[in-house]
């Protein structure tokens, strides 16, 4: 995008002044670098997003922001309810509650490269992944109920893991409000068989080593230090999300008329959230998330199995999972007093600040984690929340590198089995189902991670705590 068309407001915050439409600003935290490289559509969304009925504050997108379905992936838009607010399926993308969940092991980067090949093979014998993949858990239409109304909390209570996994999870495991019998029985029918599943594009499955210390005391708070191997869990709700994404926004299409809401962008298709509309997609999407949750919980269970039959000396433990496709009834400040909003963050991570009431009591002085994954092949970082993001982003940050090519010239770039022996030959070891996804996944059609988070820590809406490199890659 050109500069031009953005006041900037400091190094790493440019603004998009309201004209037309437009009924709050756009925001964009980037680096001037940074907003070269972003498609000029990025821009057109935000200003798109920044129309809506009800939002308040300003349209916001991170660093890693590109063109999306509706809002620009990496992009927030915050509506208030009571004042005619909306909730756009668009605003939260069809991989509803995609996120990461980050897990201690116990154990050094050197433990790991002594049976490196092997764990990932058994790591990729036990996590199914791939387009249309299925598990070995097949649930009933009372069990898939059940899952969607109770997340992670339905999966520990099968089996699946333990109370201190849900302790550290976003909403404590469980979304409040879900309602399944807002979820179309196409979408429960698509996910009878896909729990535990990684599924394709940029799901991944990683096992990482701490490369750097940033801020040690964070760092010891989250149990980590330097050399220190992690498992990363990249993946939401599969088909079930993705469906209720498709019949919603055709809904919505359909009765913005009705609402007084002008059809200016199809793929914006929203409805008043305190319509009935408004509150089936929330019923749906919440079951979305706990979906998600459940399976991110399902996956955690294989992988311990997994390093069980390899490294039987390892003690997984969760440090944290949040996800970055939502749309959340949080409390936020806007001129001058509390509201209650809904916030969609599209391709965007929740980072709550130190002394935030949610957070788990030894993550209070420290601020809540957030998983932000690079390219595959490339590092990744965890941050934390800051005080200047929760008054300036709405507790919002980046969730990736994200894209700077898109999957078909991708794949016009690259030969998947190239980019793996590549990757192999700098220590990479990585188990695809796919050369083609594995093409489209490249390190090469991603923004640069450090230019990412530099501008993200830059702007003060978080701050780095570790970064880390990986070991081993499942990709679908």
């Amino acid at each position: 995008m050109k500069l031009s068309q953005f006041k900037q407001l400091t190094d790493f915050r440019w603004e998009i002044e309201p004209y037309g439409d437009m009924r709050v600003p756009g925001i964009i935290f980037a680096s001037a670098d940074l907003l070269r490289q972003m498609e000029d559509d990025v821009g057109r969304q935000l200003r798109a997003v920044a129309s809506l009925p009800g939002i308040r504050g300003a349209a916001l997108a991170m660093p890693d922001a590109h063109v999306g379905y509706g809002f620009p992936i990496g992009g927030i838009g915050v509506f208030d309810p009571a004042e005619g607010g909306v909730i756009s399926a668009g605003g939260v993308g069809f991989d509803i509650a995609c996120g990461v969940r980050c897990l201690r092991t116990g154990l050094h980067r050197d433990d790991i490269l002594t049976v490196q090949e092997e764990l990932a093979d058994t790591l990729f014998a036990h996590v199914p992944c791939g387009v249309g993949s299925t598990g070995g858990i097949r649930l009933s239409t009372s069990e898939i109920d059940d899952m969607l109304k109770d997340g992670a909390k339905w999966a520990v209570r099968n089996g699946y893991g333990t109370q201190a996994d849900l302790d550290h999870t976003e909403e404590g495991g469980r979304m409040p409000g879900a309602d399944p019998s807002q979820v179309s029985d196409t979408a429960k029918k698509r996910q009878r068989d896909e729990m535990g599943t990684l599924g394709s594009g940029n799901h991944y499955l990683e096992i990482q080593y701490v490369e750097e210390v940033f801020d040690e005391k964070a760092a010891t708070a989250y149990g980590l230090a330097e050399g220190d191997a992690v498992v990363c869990i990249h993946c939401g709700s599969r088909g079930l999300g993705h469906q209720i994404g498709t019949d919603y926004l055709a809904r919505m299409l359909k009765a913005m008329p009705r609402h007084g809401i002008p059809v200016t962008d199809r793929e914006l298709a929203c409805a008043p959230a305190a319509s009935e509309l408004g509150q089936d997609y929330l019923g749906a999407m919440r079951s979305g998330i706990n979906c998600a949750l459940a399976n991110r919980q399902i996956i955690t269970h294989l992988v311990r199995e997994a390093f069980a039959e390899v490294l039987p000396e390892a003690r997984l433990s969760l440090i944290y999972d949040v996800s970055h496709n939502t749309c959340k009834e949080e409390t936020h400040r806007v001129d001058g007093r509390e509201r209650r909003l809904l916030v969609h963050r599209k391709g965007a991570t929740r980072a709550l600040p130190p002394g935030h009431p949610s957070l788990p009591h030894e993550y209070a002085k420290a601020g809540q984690p957030a998983f932000i994954g690079g390219s595959m092949g490339t590092a990744s970082y965890i941050l934390t929340g800051t005080q200047t993001g929760m008054d300036d982003a709405f507790g919002s940050i980046c969730h990736g590198a994200g894209r700077a090519m898109s999957r078909k010239k991708a794949k016009a770039s690259f030969r998947g089995r190239e980019v793996i022996e590549k990757l192999h030959r700098h220590g990479i070891h990585i188990r695809t189902s796919s050369y083609k996804g594995a093409a489209e996944e490249a390190p090469e059609a991603y923004k640069d991670i450090d230019m990412v988070i530099d501008a993200t820590t830059g702007a003060d809406i978080a701050s780095k705590v570790t970064r880390m490199r990986p070991l081993v890659c499942v990709k679908g």
